[in-house]
Protein backbone atom coordinates (compact mmCIF):
# COMPACT_ATOMS: atom_id res chain seq x y z
CA UNK A 1 0.00 0.00 0.00
CA UNK A 2 1.26 3.49 -0.86
CA UNK A 3 0.69 6.10 1.84
CA UNK A 4 0.76 9.91 1.76
CA UNK A 5 1.72 11.32 5.15
CA UNK A 6 0.12 14.72 5.71
CA UNK A 7 1.93 16.01 8.77
CA UNK A 8 5.50 14.87 9.26
CA UNK A 9 6.26 15.74 12.85
CA UNK A 10 6.93 13.24 15.62
CA UNK A 11 3.66 11.44 14.99
CA UNK A 12 4.17 11.33 11.23
CA UNK A 13 7.63 9.84 11.67
CA UNK A 14 6.25 7.23 14.10
CA UNK A 15 3.58 6.30 11.55
CA UNK A 16 6.21 6.01 8.83
CA UNK A 17 8.28 3.63 10.95
CA UNK A 18 5.33 1.34 11.63
CA UNK A 19 4.08 1.50 8.02
CA UNK A 20 7.47 0.51 6.61
CA UNK A 21 7.75 -2.32 9.16
CA UNK A 22 4.42 -3.60 7.84
CA UNK A 23 5.62 -3.53 4.22
CA UNK A 24 4.05 -0.28 3.04
CA UNK A 25 5.64 2.57 1.08
CA UNK A 26 5.53 6.30 1.85
CA UNK A 27 5.09 8.17 -1.44
CA UNK A 28 4.61 11.67 -0.04
CA UNK A 29 5.65 13.44 3.17
CA UNK A 30 4.06 16.84 3.77
CA UNK A 31 5.07 19.27 6.50
CA UNK A 32 4.74 23.04 6.88
CA UNK A 33 8.02 23.48 5.00
CA UNK A 34 6.82 21.78 1.79
CA UNK A 35 3.05 22.29 1.84
CA UNK A 36 3.25 23.44 -1.80
CA UNK A 37 4.07 19.83 -2.78
CA UNK A 38 0.59 18.68 -1.73
CA UNK A 39 -0.66 18.70 -5.31
CA UNK A 40 -3.25 16.44 -6.96
CA UNK A 41 -0.44 14.86 -8.99
CA UNK A 42 1.66 14.00 -5.94
CA UNK A 43 -1.34 12.84 -3.92
CA UNK A 44 -2.48 10.55 -6.75
CA UNK A 45 0.65 8.44 -6.26
CA UNK A 46 -0.76 7.16 -2.95
CA UNK A 47 -3.59 4.76 -2.11
CA UNK A 48 -4.45 6.29 1.26
CA UNK A 49 -3.57 9.51 3.09
CA UNK A 50 -2.89 9.65 6.83
CA UNK A 51 -3.41 13.18 8.16
CA UNK A 52 -2.05 14.30 11.55
CA UNK A 53 -1.68 18.08 11.63
CA UNK A 54 -3.72 20.67 13.55
CA UNK A 55 -7.34 21.93 13.72
CA UNK A 56 -6.58 24.91 11.49
CA UNK A 57 -5.14 22.85 8.63
CA UNK A 58 -7.06 19.59 8.88
CA UNK A 59 -10.19 20.53 6.96
CA UNK A 60 -8.35 21.84 3.90
CA UNK A 61 -5.89 18.93 3.95
CA UNK A 62 -8.62 16.31 4.13
CA UNK A 63 -10.66 17.93 1.35
CA UNK A 64 -7.61 18.18 -0.93
CA UNK A 65 -6.87 14.48 -0.45
CA UNK A 66 -10.46 13.46 -1.15
CA UNK A 67 -10.63 15.63 -4.25
CA UNK A 68 -7.52 13.81 -5.49
CA UNK A 69 -9.38 10.50 -5.05
CA UNK A 70 -7.66 9.47 -1.83
CA UNK A 71 -9.30 7.83 1.15
CA UNK A 72 -8.22 9.52 4.38
CA UNK A 73 -7.35 8.48 7.91
CA UNK A 74 -7.37 11.63 10.08
CA UNK A 75 -6.02 11.98 13.61
CA UNK A 76 -6.29 15.77 13.88
CA UNK A 77 -8.67 16.85 16.65
CA UNK A 78 -10.34 20.13 17.58
CA UNK A 79 -12.16 20.66 14.25
CA UNK A 80 -15.45 18.96 15.14
CA UNK A 81 -17.70 20.94 12.79
CA UNK A 82 -15.35 20.24 9.90
CA UNK A 83 -15.45 16.51 10.56
CA UNK A 84 -19.15 16.37 9.72
CA UNK A 85 -18.49 18.16 6.43
CA UNK A 86 -15.58 15.80 5.69
CA UNK A 87 -17.87 12.80 6.14
CA UNK A 88 -20.28 14.23 3.58
CA UNK A 89 -17.34 15.04 1.29
CA UNK A 90 -16.16 11.41 1.44
CA UNK A 91 -19.55 10.17 0.27
CA UNK A 92 -19.64 12.82 -2.44
CA UNK A 93 -16.17 11.92 -3.74
CA UNK A 94 -16.67 8.15 -3.46
CA UNK A 95 -13.77 7.59 -1.05
CA UNK A 96 -13.43 6.36 2.53
CA UNK A 97 -12.93 8.54 5.61
CA UNK A 98 -12.02 7.57 9.15
CA UNK A 99 -11.43 10.22 11.81
CA UNK A 100 -10.65 9.31 15.40
CA UNK A 101 -9.65 11.23 18.49
CA UNK A 102 -7.33 8.35 19.36
CA UNK A 103 -6.07 5.42 17.27
CA UNK A 104 -4.59 3.36 20.10
CA UNK A 105 -6.05 -0.13 20.34
CA UNK A 106 -5.96 0.13 24.12
CA UNK A 107 -7.76 3.48 24.18
CA UNK A 108 -10.53 2.19 21.94
CA UNK A 109 -11.07 -0.70 24.35
CA UNK A 110 -10.93 1.88 27.16
CA UNK A 111 -13.74 3.78 25.39
CA UNK A 112 -15.98 0.71 25.56
CA UNK A 113 -15.25 0.21 29.29
CA UNK A 114 -16.00 3.91 29.85
CA UNK A 115 -19.45 3.57 28.27
CA UNK A 116 -20.32 0.50 30.34
CA UNK A 117 -19.17 2.13 33.59
CA UNK A 118 -21.13 5.32 32.87
CA UNK A 119 -24.28 3.28 32.30
CA UNK A 120 -23.80 1.44 35.59
CA UNK A 121 -23.13 4.65 37.52
CA UNK A 122 -26.14 6.57 36.24
CA UNK A 123 -28.33 5.06 38.96
CA UNK A 124 -25.73 5.71 41.68
CA UNK A 125 -26.18 9.42 42.49
CA UNK A 126 -23.80 9.24 45.47
CA UNK A 127 -20.93 9.05 42.95
CA UNK A 128 -19.71 12.08 41.05
CA UNK A 129 -17.52 11.80 37.97
CA UNK A 130 -14.47 13.67 36.68
CA UNK A 131 -11.92 13.27 33.89
CA UNK A 132 -8.24 14.12 34.15
CA UNK A 133 -5.80 14.02 31.23
CA UNK A 134 -2.07 14.66 30.89
CA UNK A 135 -0.14 15.19 27.65
CA UNK A 136 3.14 16.60 26.39
CA UNK A 137 3.56 20.37 26.24
CA UNK A 138 3.53 20.40 22.41
CA UNK A 139 -0.11 19.28 22.32
CA UNK A 140 -2.09 22.35 21.25
CA UNK A 141 -5.68 21.40 22.15
CA UNK A 142 -6.79 21.15 25.77
CA UNK A 143 -8.71 19.21 26.82
CA UNK A 144 -7.55 16.49 24.46
CA UNK A 145 -9.81 15.02 21.80
CA UNK A 146 -9.68 11.72 23.66
CA UNK A 147 -10.86 13.36 26.89
CA UNK A 148 -13.72 15.02 25.02
CA UNK A 149 -14.69 11.67 23.49
CA UNK A 150 -14.73 10.13 26.98
CA UNK A 151 -16.89 13.02 28.20
CA UNK A 152 -19.33 12.68 25.31
CA UNK A 153 -19.65 8.95 26.02
CA UNK A 154 -20.43 9.70 29.67
CA UNK A 155 -23.11 12.21 28.66
CA UNK A 156 -24.66 9.68 26.27
CA UNK A 157 -24.77 6.93 28.88
CA UNK A 158 -25.34 8.91 32.09
CA UNK A 159 -28.46 11.08 31.61
CA UNK A 160 -28.12 12.67 35.08
CA UNK A 161 -25.14 14.61 33.68
CA UNK A 162 -25.93 17.29 31.07
CA UNK A 163 -22.56 18.80 30.14
CA UNK A 164 -18.83 18.91 30.92
CA UNK A 165 -16.70 21.88 32.00
CA UNK A 166 -13.04 22.79 31.49
CA UNK A 167 -12.62 23.41 35.20
CA UNK A 168 -13.94 22.26 38.55
CA UNK A 169 -17.67 22.85 38.89
CA UNK A 170 -20.28 22.76 41.66
CA UNK A 171 -23.11 22.20 39.19
CA UNK A 172 -24.54 18.72 39.95
CA UNK A 173 -25.47 18.28 36.28
CA UNK A 174 -21.90 18.95 35.08
CA UNK A 175 -18.50 17.34 35.54
CA UNK A 176 -14.97 18.62 34.97
CA UNK A 177 -12.21 17.74 32.53
CA UNK A 178 -8.87 18.76 34.05
CA UNK A 179 -6.01 19.04 31.54
CA UNK A 180 -2.29 18.99 32.38
CA UNK A 181 0.64 19.61 30.03
CA UNK A 182 3.99 18.12 31.07
CA UNK A 183 7.16 17.45 29.09
CA UNK A 184 7.52 14.03 27.42
CA UNK A 185 4.15 12.54 28.39
CA UNK A 186 2.55 10.66 25.45
CA UNK A 187 -0.88 10.64 27.08
CA UNK A 188 -2.72 9.55 30.23
CA UNK A 189 -6.50 9.59 30.72
CA UNK A 190 -8.26 8.98 34.02
CA UNK A 191 -12.03 8.69 34.56
CA UNK A 192 -12.85 8.79 38.26
CA UNK A 193 -16.08 8.22 40.18
CA UNK A 194 -15.96 9.53 43.75
CA UNK A 195 -18.31 9.07 46.69
CA UNK A 196 -17.98 9.72 50.40
CA UNK A 197 -17.19 6.03 50.85
CA UNK A 198 -14.87 5.07 47.99
CA UNK A 199 -13.53 5.82 44.52
CA UNK A 200 -13.72 3.88 41.26
CA UNK A 201 -11.16 4.73 38.57
CA UNK A 202 -10.30 3.57 35.08
CA UNK A 203 -6.97 4.74 33.66
CA UNK A 204 -5.23 4.43 30.32
CA UNK A 205 -1.52 5.31 30.17
CA UNK A 206 0.36 5.41 26.87
CA UNK A 207 4.06 4.53 27.09
CA UNK A 208 5.01 5.96 23.70
CA UNK A 209 3.57 7.01 20.32
CA UNK A 210 3.87 3.58 18.72
CA UNK A 211 0.40 2.47 19.82
CA UNK A 212 -1.19 5.50 18.15
CA UNK A 213 0.93 4.99 15.02
CA UNK A 214 0.04 1.31 14.74
CA UNK A 215 -3.66 2.07 15.04
CA UNK A 216 -3.44 4.71 12.30
CA UNK A 217 -1.72 2.27 9.94
CA UNK A 218 -4.26 -0.46 10.76
CA UNK A 219 -7.01 2.05 9.95
CA UNK A 220 -5.35 2.87 6.61
CA UNK A 221 -5.11 -0.83 5.77
CA UNK A 222 -8.79 -1.24 6.66
CA UNK A 223 -10.18 1.61 4.52
CA UNK A 224 -7.92 1.00 1.52
CA UNK A 225 -10.20 0.20 -1.42
CA UNK A 226 -13.39 0.99 0.53
CA UNK A 227 -15.94 3.80 0.30
CA UNK A 228 -17.88 5.51 3.06
CA UNK A 229 -17.36 6.59 6.67
CA UNK A 230 -15.82 4.32 9.28
CA UNK A 231 -14.80 4.28 12.94
CA UNK A 232 -11.98 2.59 14.84
CA UNK A 233 -14.58 0.16 16.19
CA UNK A 234 -14.94 -1.11 12.62
CA UNK A 235 -11.18 -1.54 12.28
CA UNK A 236 -10.88 -3.45 15.55
CA UNK A 237 -14.07 -5.48 15.15
CA UNK A 238 -15.57 -4.13 18.38
CA UNK A 239 -19.27 -4.87 18.49
CA UNK A 240 -21.76 -2.52 20.10
CA UNK A 241 -21.77 -2.94 23.86
CA UNK A 242 -25.12 -3.95 25.31
CA UNK A 243 -25.84 -4.22 29.05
Amino acid sequence: MNIALIGYGKMGKAIEEVAVERGHSITLRISSSNAHEMTPENLSMADVAIEFTNPEAARENVHKCMEAGLSVVCGSTGWNEGVSLAKMKAVEEGVAFLQASNFSIGVNIFFEVNKILATLMNDQPSYDVSIEETHHTQKKDAPSGTAITLAEQILENMPRKKHWAKEETDNPEAFPIIAHRIENVPGTHNVKYTSGIDDIEIIHTAHNRKGFALGAVLAAEFINGKKGVYEMRDVLGIKKTVL
